[in-house]
């Protein structure tokens, strides 16, 4: 009994000091410069299960968990635009239970999630090639996309079965065709045309990508508008990834210069 007491007081102990960070954290945010755009690659779920015993369906629904808070979070901070990498192209070479696995718990999360979306004025914008997706997920982005169409907050992008290429094909293919019925000059190709014809058209590139888990690459996510992105790294898995970590990262990005190719003038 005493055991279990000193466990319970090991963990509220644990917690009082996770909410006096984030208090900290946000009492030094400004709140005047956050980004109008972040990207966030939820990568760690299958290796964080793993480390501990467990099945790998264990790590994606302890990510979803995260995924909330992280929401949340930028609903309260009034950001703009949040764009997370959820299914790529190339996650379809996983086991198919695997698969299975994480499009149940997509179309779980929206079923569960919108109508406190809605609430918030969350719009769900899906990027990818969403008609290849089982249909039961089709139905629930469907679904997500039209309760969610009028709401004029946070502009929540979902990339599923996306690839960076693949939508940098699909741009080429939109131009040529409009070549193609002379609509388009090859002249008046430049990189706001370009910019018309991705999953992000109309929004801001990224301000700041954050990517857990360790992992020093961009995964073909976002290859065209991440030219100018700031990085934020850490080797906390996405399922432990939090509100004090994404006030953490906001708080980096403050504190950068960005430059855009140019030099900072005094």
């Amino acid at each position: 009994m005493f055991k279990r007491l000193r466990g319970i007081r090991c963990k509220n102990s644990i917690q009082q000091d996770d909410n006096n960070l984030e208090k900290e954290l946000m009492r030094q945010l400004d709140l005047s410069r956050l980004p109008a755009h972040v990207a966030i690659i939820m990568d760690g779920n299958g290796r964080w299960a793993t480390k501990k015993g467990m099945p790998r369906s264990f790590g994606h629904r302890a990510g979803v968990k995260s995924l909330r808070e992280v929401v949340k979070l930028c609903v309260e901070l009034k950001l703009k635009h949040l764009t997370v990498y959820a299914f790529s192209t190339e996650n379809w070479k996983r086991p198919r239970e695997e698969i299975n696995i994480l499009m149940n718990l997509l179309v779980e999360y929206l079923y569960k999630e919108i109508d406190e979306l809605c609430a918030n004025n969350v719009r769900i914008n899906p990027m990818g090639i969403i008609s290849e997706l089982p249909e039961h997920a089709r139905e629930a982005v469907t679904m997500a996309v039209r309760k969610s169409e009028n709401n004029t907050g946070l502009v929540f992008n979902v990339a599923l079965n996306y690839g960076g290429r693949a939508e940098l094909i699909k741009a080429a293919k939109e131009i040529g065709q409009k070549l193609v019925d002379g609509e388009l000059t090859i002249d008046e190709i430049n990189e706001q045309e370009i910019a018309r014809h991705l999953y992000t058209a109309g929004q801001p590139d990224p301000d700041l990508l954050i990517r857990p888990s360790g992992d020093y690459r961009v995964s073909n996510f976002l290859l065209w508008q991440l030219a100018y992105t700031e990085f934020w790294l850490t080797d906390t898995m996405w399922p432990d990834f939090g509100r004090k970590e994404l006030l953490q990262a906001l708080l980096d990005y403050q504190r950068r210069e960005r430059r855009f190719g140019g030099l900072l003038h005094n």
